[in-house]
C-alpha cells in the first residue's frame, strides 16, 4: 500500500519504520528532515511538504504533537487538499474531535476523503517494539481495511475498534486522564503514610493486598520505587497538554471536572519546578517533597547492612 507518514518523533520514528519492514511503500516527511535518515535508509521516500508526503497516497498517516499542530499540517501544511479522492486519512495523534471536524469540514467531506481517529498508547519503547495499542474510532468498513496497516505497527490483539469518529481520541484521553489521576492519589498516599512514619514497603505491600489496589501501584510506579526513575521518554509538557485537552473535552460536552482539573494543577506546577522536558512522573517529586524523602524502595540484593547480598 502507498502510505504517508507525517511526524517522526519519539513514537512516529518508530512506526514508519514497521511500516516499511512490512512492505509499504512509504514516503515520510517531518520538519527535521534529519529525522528521517534511518528510512531513507531502509527504502522510504522524501517528502519535502506535508502535501507531497500526501499526493500519492493511499493512506496519510499522522502522528503529531497537539490538534493545533494536526489542523497546521492538514490544512495550512497543504496535506488535507493534496489527499486523491477516496484516500483514508489515519491520525493517530493524542487530539480531539473537534480538531479533525474542522479539517473535515474545511477540506476533507467536499473532497470524499475517509478519515479515522486511531490513537495510541504504549510511549516510545511499546512503539520500538511494534507493541502498541491503538484506539480506532471511525467506520467498521475503514478500520477492516487498516487493519493489517495498523497490526504492523501495534499488538493485534490491543488494536482495538472503539467506536464512530471521535472515539478513539475520547478514549485515549480517558485512558491519559485516569493514569494521571492514578499518579497524584499513590504519591499523596505515599507521602502520607511515609510522612506518619509507616515503612514504603510495608504500606506498599499492605495497599496491594487491600481493595485499593491497582495497576499503576503493582507496576507502574516501581520506575521510581527502584531506580528513580521519573520516566522522561513521556515529557512534562506532553502530559499537561494531554490532561488540558481531556479538562477541556469535558467542558465542552457539560461534565463537570472537578477533580481532573485540580490533576492538572498539581502536573503543571510539576511543570513549573521540573521543567517541560522533565519525566511524566515528576510530580511524585512534589510528594517526596512533602514526605521529606525520596519514594525508594531497598534494593533487593544488598542486606541492611550495606554488604551485597551472595545468589
Amino acid at each position: 500500500m502507498r502510505i504517508g507518514f507525517i511526524g517522526l518523533g519519539n513514537m512516529g520514528r518508530h512506526m514508519a519504520r514497521h511500516l516499511i519492514h512490512a512492505g509499504h511503500l512509504v514516503t515520510v516527511h517531518d520538519t527535521r528532515p534529519e529525522a528521517a535518515a534511518e528510512h531513507l535508509a531502509l527504502g522510504a521516500r522524501w517528502a519535502d511538504s506535508p502535501a507531497v508526503c500526501a499526493a500519492d497516497a493511499e493512506l496519510l498517516i499522522t502522528m503529531l504533537p497537539n490538534p493545533r499542530v494536526v489542523e497546521e499540517v492538514l490544512l495550512r501544511g497543504g496535506a488535507a487538499e493534496a489527499l486523491p479522492s477516496g484516500a483514508l486519512w489515519i491520525d493517530m495523534s493524542t487530539s480531539t474531535p473537534g480538531a479533525a471536524e474542522r479539517v473535515a469540514a474545511e477540506v476533507l467531506d467536499r473532497r470524499e476523503v475517509r478519515r479515522m481517529d486511531a490513537p495510541v498508547s504504549g510511549m516510545a519503547r511499546g512503539a520500538e517494539a511494534g507493541g502498541l495499542q491503538i484506539f480506532v474510532g471511525g467506520t467498521v468498513d475503514d478500520f477492516r481495511m487498516s487493519l493489517p496497516v495498523l497490526e504492523a505497527m501495534g499488538d493485534p490483539d490491543r488494536v482495538l475498534h472503539v467506536g464512530p469518529l471521535g472515539a478513539g481520541y475520547t478514549v485515549k484521553l480517558m485512558i491519559n486522564l485516569l493514569w494521571f489521576s492514578h499518579l497524584v492519589a499513590t504519591s499523596e498516599v505515599l507521602a502520607m503514610g511515609v510522612r506518619s512514619g509507616v515503612d514504603l514497603g510495608v504500606l506498599r505491600n499492605a495497599l496491594l493486598a487491600s481493595p485499593a489496589a491497582s495497576n499503576f501501584l503493582e507496576n507502574d510506579v516501581m520506575c521510581v520505587l527502584t531506580d528513580g526513575d521519573y520516566d522522561d521518554s513521556f515529557a512534562m509538557a506532553l502530559a499537561c497538554k494531554d490532561l488540558g485537552l481531556a479538562v477541556d473535552l469535558g467542558r465542552d460536552i457539560g461534565v463537570s471536572t472537578e477533580l481532573s482539573a485540580l490533576v492538572e494543577q498539581i502536573y503543571r506546577r510539576a511543570q513549573a519546578q521540573y521543567g517541560d522536558l522533565a519525566g511524566e512522573m515528576s510530580p511524585v517529586r512534589l510528594y517526596e517533597s512533602l514526605a521529606g524523602r525520596e519514594f525508594r524502595l531497598p534494593d533487593p540484593t544488598v542486606a541492611l547492612d550495606g554488604a551485597p547480598l551472595t545468589v
